[in-house]
């Protein structure tokens, strides 16, 4: 081996082909051997390596060491260029300016701009030419179609509230003038009895209006009245019959109305019914009971039935 093919780096020899260190030894067998260097190098890589696989769970991970430049521990690596040999030029130099690189200038773009006479004449050219009228689609035509709708809906809205309040008004009036009819119709029913109560008051008895009253039969005039006595008069609707109901304030019981009142005025030709806890005794068109202190007749000419008698008596109670 001749000092061409080594390469000596702080006075320590490497191969130039394989990059191993050369001892002394090796270097005089080599100068001394024939074979050439590229047979050496392949040798020493052409066996298999080992494996290395390690068993995990018998051993413990292995901690990668930490490399430790010698020499100058202060200064970065990249920091110091260390010496290296002419023959040696596995890595490439670095292109100047390549670690700092020159910055960049921004540069603002210029706008073009039109000359002021081409901006006269094309505004001039355009004033000439006529406007294109562009129709309206036809989602405009149904909106505008539809707020002419509802403007002319809300136009007429006041008028239809007036409609609205007037209808309101008259439904009011009807139905308060529907009531008042109804309360004079019922007023009017009621009008006997309530002039009946009036009497009575005035009269100082407890008088009543009869409920039933003998069909074709209705009050004739004014109820009467005198102290303890109150009377009714009744007319037929198509004729002159009449009948006269009478209460006034009485002490008797059946045996005394029988005694004074039926007898001198019938003898002997009455007939006596009960109803419903009342002895009324009748005799010709005419009758007579008694009860709670007062006494009832009924007196006139009117064809009435022993039965019609009878239901004005009970409907007294």
């Amino acid at each position: 081996m001749t000092k061409s093919d080594t390469i000596s780096i702080e006075g320590q020899a490497y191969d130039a082909v394989t990059g191993l260190p050369v001892t002394k030894t090796a270097q005089a067998t080599a100068q001394k051997s024939p074979v050439s260097r590229v047979t050496v190098a392949n040798t020493l890589h052409s066996g298999p390596q080992h494996s290395v696989t390690l068993r995990r769970r018998a051993l413990q991970k292995p901690v990668a060491a930490k490399h430790q430049i010698v020499g100058h521990p202060q200064v970065k690596h990249m920091d110091v260029a260390r010496p290296k040999h002419a023959n040696v030029q596995r890595f490439a130099p670095h292109p100047a300016g390549a670690l700092h690189p020159a910055p960049r200038v921004a540069s603002a773009d210029i706008a073009p701009v039109t000359h002021p006479s081409v901006a006269r004449a094309h505004a001039r050219s355009e004033a000439k030419q006529p406007q294109a009228r562009t129709l309206p689609s036809a989602a405009t035509i149904k909106e505008r179609a539809l707020k002419t709708a509802i403007e002319g809906t809300q136009k007429r809205q006041p008028l239809r509230s007036r409609m609205r309040s007037h209808q309101r008004a008259v439904a009011i009036l009807s139905a308060t003038l529907a009531i008042v009819l109804l309360g004079g119709y019922v007023t009017y029913l009621n009008m006997p009895a309530l002039s009946v109560r009036v009497a009575a008051a005035q009269a100082g008895i407890d008088a009543g209006y009869p409920n039933y009253r003998p069909d074709g039969y209705a009050l004739n005039g004014p109820v009467t009245y005198s102290q303890g006595e109150v009377a009714m008069n009744f007319k037929a609707n198509g004729g002159n019959q009449t009948f006269t109901l009478s209460q006034s304030k009485s002490g008797w019981d059946s045996e005394a109305l029988l005694d004074n009142y039926v007898t001198p005025k019938a003898g002997s030709d009455y007939t006596p019914y009960t109803e419903r806890g009342l002895t009324i005794y009748t005799y010709g068109d005419n009758a007579a009971w008694v009860n709670g202190g007062i006494l009832y007749t009924i007196q006139g000419d009117a064809p009435l039935s022993s039965s019609q008698m009878r239901e004005i008596a009970t409907s007294l109670l």
